[in-house]
Formats: C-alpha cells, sequence, structure tokens
C-alpha cells in the first residue's frame, strides 16, 4: 500500500482486504489512511464494515477524511549546489515515472530560474494578495495561484512589490496546506537563499522526508551536519535523504566521500557526478533525468529511494558478459 498509495485518490476511502491478523498491520494501514478488513468475514460482517466506512464518509469522520500529501524539502546547505534543479527533476520524475500529483512549492519570491528548469514559457511569479487571506482562500483559490507543467505536475510561484519574505513565506504556507488534498506529494524548493528561521519549524512539523543537498566544500559540509543534528533532535521520525552534488570537476573537490562520512557520522545516499554538459541540456529543453549524461542514473536512485524503494544492482547484459570474457 506504501508503494501504490500516490496512484489513489486522496479523497477515495479505501479498504485493503487481507489475511495478515496483526495488530502492526492495522494501525499502519490507518496511519496511511486505509481500512483494512481480515478475511474471511461472513456476508453481514462484510456488508457492516462497508456500511461503517460509508457512514463515516458521509460524516467526514474517522478514516473517511481525505488523506493528504506527502511533504517532501529539497535543502540546499550552500548557495550554488544545485538544490531548485534538483527539486526540479524529482517533481518530473514523480510525475512521470510513478504517475503522482506534485507540487513544487518555490521559495525565491523575487527571483530564480525555476521556469527554465521547468521549461515554461511566458512564466511570470503570480502576485500575492495577502489581504485576502481571512476571507477568500480556499482549495479552488490557491489552484488558481499554480501554474500547470503537466497533467501530474504544477508549480506554485509567488511574488510581492509590497510584502517581505517572511509574510510570503506564511501566505505560501497556508496556500501548501490547501493544496494538500489534492497532490500526492508537495515538494519545497528551499536553496539556500530562500531559507528562514521558520523554514526549521517547518522541517521540524510538517516535512516527512528531507533532500539535503552540499557539495564538498567545508561550509557546506558543516551546515549539512548542523541540519543533521537539527532534524535529529527535533523530528527524529522524519527521513533525510543526503545527497554530495558535484558542481566541479572532481580536481577541484576540496574533501574527499570518505571524509565527509566521517565528519557528519554517516554515509552519503546519493552522490552526483560533476558534468559539463549539464547546462546545455537544460537550456536545449530537456530533462536530466532519464537522459544519457552521466548524473541521470544518480537522479533516479534519488527519485527511488524518495518512493521507499531499494536500488538493486543491475544485472550484466549477456553482450557485457561476453565482453569481460
Amino acid at each position: 500500500m506504501q508503494r501504490i498509495s500516490h496512484l489513489l485518490p486522496n479523497h477515495a476511502s479505501v479498504i485493503v482486504v487481507g489475511q495478515e491478523d496483526a495488530i502492526s498491520t492495522i494501525r499502519n494501514l490507518k496511519a496511511m489512511g486505509f481500512y483494512y478488513l481480515f478475511w474471511p468475514v461472513t456476508k453481514q460482517e462484510l456488508l457492516d464494515f462497508v456500511k461503517n466506512v460509508f457512514d463515516n464518509r458521509v460524516r467526514s469522520s474517522g478514516l473517511g477524511k481525505k488523506r493528504y500529501a506527502k511533504n517532501i524539502a529539497v535543502w540546499g546547505c550552500s548557495g550554488g549546489v544545485g538544490t531548485t534543479l534538483l527539486c526540479s527533476e524529482i517533481g518530473y520524475g514523480l510525475a512521470k515515472q510513478y504517475h503522482a500529483k506534485c507540487l513544487i512549492v518555490d521559495h525565491d519570491y523575487y527571483a530564480g530560474n525555476i521556469d527554465i528548469l521547468l521549461k515554461l514559457d511566458n512564466f511570470e511569479k503570480k502576485p500575492a494578495t495577502i489581504a485576502s487571506v481571512d476571507h477568500d482562500l480556499d482549495g479552488i483559490y490557491a489552484t488558481s495561484l499554480t501554474r500547470k507543467v503537466n497533467d501530474m505536475l504544477s508549480v506554485l510561484s509567488l511574488t510581492s512589490e509590497t510584502h517581505d519574505a517572511h509574510e510570503l513565506k506564511e501566505y505560501i504556507r497556508t496556500l501548501e496546506a490547501l493544496l494538500y488534498e489534492h497532490n500526492n506529494f508537495v515538494i519545497s524548493d528551499l536553496s539556500k537563499g530562500g531559507q528562514n528561521n521558520a523554514d526549521y519549524q517547518y522541517l521540524t512539523d510538517k516535512v516527512d522526508t528531507t533532500v539535503l543537498v552540499f557539495n564538498s566544500s567545508v561550509s557546506g559540509v558543516r551546515q549539512l551536519k548542523k541540519m543533521l543534528q537539527h532534524i535529529a533532535s527535533h523530528n527524529p521520525s522524519s527521513r533525510q535523504i543526503i545527497v554530495l552534488n558535484h558542481v566541479r570537476p572532481a580536481k577541484a573537490s576540496l574533501l574527499a566521500a570518505a571524509e565527509i562520512e566521517k565528519f557528519i557520522g554517516r554515509s552519503i545516499d546519493i552522490e552526483i557526478p560533476y558534468e559539463q554538459d549539464i547546462l546545455k541540456h537544460v537550456l536545449d529543453g530537456g530533462y536530466l533525468y532519464q537522459s544519457k549524461l552521466s548524473v541521470a542514473a544518480s537522479i533516479e536512485k534519488l527519485i527511488s529511494m524518495i518512493m521507499g524503494e531499494s536500488i538493486a544492482p543491475k544485472k550484466k547484459t549477456f553482450t557485457q558478459w561476453l565482453l569481460r570474457k
């Protein structure tokens, strides 16, 4: 059910029928918003169970309530580490490969290149009218402020000439909450320039998975360790995926991966190699995900990890076997 939950509409009431008689099964399914019916049952027991689910749905109570999106925060440990690029690739990959409804939330309110990365023509950030926060906000209004990338992916990107970044941060979080039930994943682009103190609380209270993006600079590694310690002490149940993105050639790296892992006390999950043709590929209108560039495999692995999939080593082809012989 964890694997296919993103394929199911968030407003649907779902009954899982199975023969595993364990409290943990019921508890875990309930936490995901699903009912569990242990089989076999009599016809009357089945009718009573379905009637109870229906009654809950009518009353909007119990597990009949709508399920909400999973929150992913893509956090840049320093500037220029490719946070927005990876955020765009994650959204595109989840939408394309897993058919998941995704919303990317842009937290660079006055600049940024998210339109280039998402291949959006004639793109302008929507002007924020924060005065409407008391009476006009609902899911329909929040959806009107988004821009569709394709049928499964959209972006929420706002700006304002009269409101500061702190006000915009609060406003966009309010809109984001209204869009939870319409999406399977909400992906926050928290590049270094778009972060403030409220985001630390957001990681603690709301985020299911934090993707920590850094490079091999001393400042980037120190910030990575600081973030790992913050999350561990305030939100230990959340998941962190550590991504080392080589934005410079290997010979320009200050620290080796082994040194970094020793300093932070855990292993790096994803290491994205340096690729000099990334910019050209993006400007030509392509996504890195499933491209022929060397970075594609790492990005595909990152998306699989977000989905909770184990990464099995690829089997050698018959041709590769012959060449080795």
